[in-house]
């Protein structure tokens, strides 16, 4: 993978990925987004990660979506199959056994939206500003972001967001529950690593099975995600992690999760 282009650092079980093209406003790149896909299938068997955090070099802009520059390049041939990878990726990112806290650093137009809403969590610093902005541009948001903007917001919100083009600034972002929250100026990165550690500290597999339970749970009626929970719930009683935290919490000390 071109480290020049996705840089990565491994805090203790936190990995934080970096999109790296500040001078093109961390757009996606065909490179880039090749870069990204490789490195997630990488993540998702990687038991040394337990949090992933993602974010945009530089203070300006996390992603500002699609490299317009190279996009007009392309073949329509070419222009379908860069859709097809960048929602693929997307949605490996959003499959990923891990929690992913998006920390969103600026601007985060179109596909960096997208990303951030493939992502688990959203932080964003307070000079954020997010919005599917394709209808601007003659296209619609074609990496997920008409389906997960309108699970996340409801469809009259997210319609509306879509139809105009908005683009909502951080404060705007948190009221509408775009983002979890907002982090101290400058502190966007803090902010991110003191979320994951709060989930870090939890038995990584239950955290896979909740983070399954939900995500599947929500796109299907209460009955059959009702089952689904009862499945993931299953997969936890036998692990060693169950045990762990039942005698830690006899013993009153933290319990010491190893996943398995």
């Amino acid at each position: 993978m071109s480290e020049q282009l996705l840089l990565t650092e491994n805090r203790d079980g936190v990995l934080i990925v970096t999109l790296n093209r500040p001078e093109s406003m961390n757009s996606l790149s065909r490179e880039l987004l090749a870069d990204l896909n490789k490195l997630v299938s990488e993540i998702s068997v990687d038991k040394t990660v337990r949090v992933v955090v993602i974010t945009g070099a530089g203070e300006k802009s996390f992603c500002s979506g699609a490299d317009l520059r190279e996009r007009a390049t392309m073949s329509p041939i070419e222009v379908k199959q860069y859709i097809q990878m960048i929602r693929n990726t997307f949605t490996m990112v959003e499959n990923l056994p891990q929690p992913v806290i998006a920390a969103v650093n600026g601007y985060a137009f179109g596909g960096g939206t997208e990303l951030a809403l493939a992502s688990d969590i959203r932080i964003a610093a307070p000079n954020a500003v997010m919005g599917l902005t394709e209808t601007s541009l003659g296209i619609i948001p074609g990496a997920g972001g008409t389906q997960r903007l309108a699970r996340l917001l409801g469809k009259g919100k997210a319609k509306e967001m879509v139809f105009t083009a908005h683009r909502a600034k951080a404060d705007e972002a948190l009221a509408i529950g775009m983002v979890n929250q907002i982090a101290p100026e400058g502190g966007l990165i803090d902010a991110a690593l003191a979320m994951a550690a709060r989930i870090k500290k939890n038995a990584p597999i239950a955290l896979e099975m909740a983070k399954y339970a939900i995500n599947y749970g929500s796109e299907v009626d209460l009955g059959s995600g009702l089952a689904i929970e009862s499945n993931c719930y299953a997969v936890t009683i036998p692990t060693k992690d169950r045990i762990e935290g039942l005698t830690a919490f006899r013993e009153k000390r933290a319990p010491v999760y190893t996943g398995e």
